[in-house]
């Protein structure tokens, strides 16, 4: 059976801000150095901190310095999370690269997670897309497959807010399965109503997260966020595991010959830092033994 798959996809790495928000704060230099192992591994795309309240997220305290530590990079997006127009303005004066800003189709999530109706978050968006002029936005869907809150969403609603957050300046959508609600079928079902010009954002709270990439894969998605070592996971969602490991994606990636531009070497070096950082083991198995294409 002939695979119908993209040629190549692009990996936006989350883990210095999706990965290390819930875990005890480490050492900016540290962080840097994560950083600075997933570029080496030829990463070119990274969320690399947050600019929230380090009273509300210690972990992310100092992003502005992280951004001044990792400077512009010919071919790198430095990325960075925003929940609100003043964080947007920080990370602007920053200098950073793009702008995430994360806004959840789940009232109730929203509202725990941001402190704002989904109403005001789309204004918040709008704001902050008139703001950062030439800077890129891409808008981070929570809950775009379920929410622990309300249940399944149904995805015309989820398509009305995609089309508001676009009208409001978004340059890109990126659809979160926050607290790994989803499975390939409603991957499917999701896609054939918002289409496929989306990044996925996927958990690996019920197991699901590789395989629910692999359907977004066979539907054309090419844009995937993915947590070195596979932390992260919302502070603000209870049960919430972390993302799909990097290094477990592009193993997957690798073997089936779409292109990432990644070294899988370099990336499980990168996995094996951050579990020394944290102190304990990582999610990841293939950071622990490696792609298949290994011989014992």
């Amino acid at each position: 059976m002939m695979l119908q798959l993209p040629d190549e996809v692009t990996v936006r790495e989350v883990g210095p801000r999706d990965g290390l928000q819930g875990e005890a704060p480490i050492a900016l230099d540290r962080r840097v150095q994560l950083i600075e192992a997933v570029l080496a591994a030829g990463v070119t795309h990274v969320e690399i901190a947050a600019f929230v309240s380090p009273a509300v997220v210690p972990s992310m305290a100092g992003a502005a310095d992280v951004v001044a530590a990792i400077g512009e990079r010919l071919g790198v997006v430095r990325a960075v999370l925003v929940p609100n127009l003043r964080g947007a303005q920080m990370a602007l004066d920053a200098g950073v690269d793009e702008l995430t800003f994360t806004i959840s189709v789940s009232t109730a999530y929203n509202e725990r997670n941001v402190g704002m109706s989904i109403e005001q978050s789309v204004e918040q968006m709008r704001a902050i897309c008139a703001a950062a002029e030439h800077v890129p936005v891409d808008a981070v869907v929570s809950c775009a497959f379920g929410s622990p809150y309300e249940g399944d969403i149904d995805a015309a609603d989820l398509a009305v807010l995609c089309a508001a957050l676009r009208d409001a300046g978004a340059s890109a959508i990126t659809l979160a399965d926050t607290t790994g609600m989803a499975t390939p079928r409603r991957i499917d079902d999701v896609l054939d109503v918002i289409g496929v010009d989306v990044g996925l954002h996927l958990h690996e709270t019920r197991g699901t997260g590789l395989v629910n990439l692999f359907a977004g894969l066979q539907a054309g998605v090419t844009r995937f966020d993915c947590s070195v070592g596979g932390l992260g996971g919302s502070p603000f969602a209870a049960g919430a595991a972390g993302n799909v490991a990097t290094e477990e994606a592009v193993a997957l990636l690798d073997d089936l010959g779409v292109r990432t531009g990644i070294d899988i070497d370099r990336l499980i070096e990168a996995a094996l830092l951050v579990e020394t950082f944290v102190g304990r083991a990582v999610p990841s198995r293939v950071a622990h033994v490696g792609p298949r294409s290994r011989r014992a």
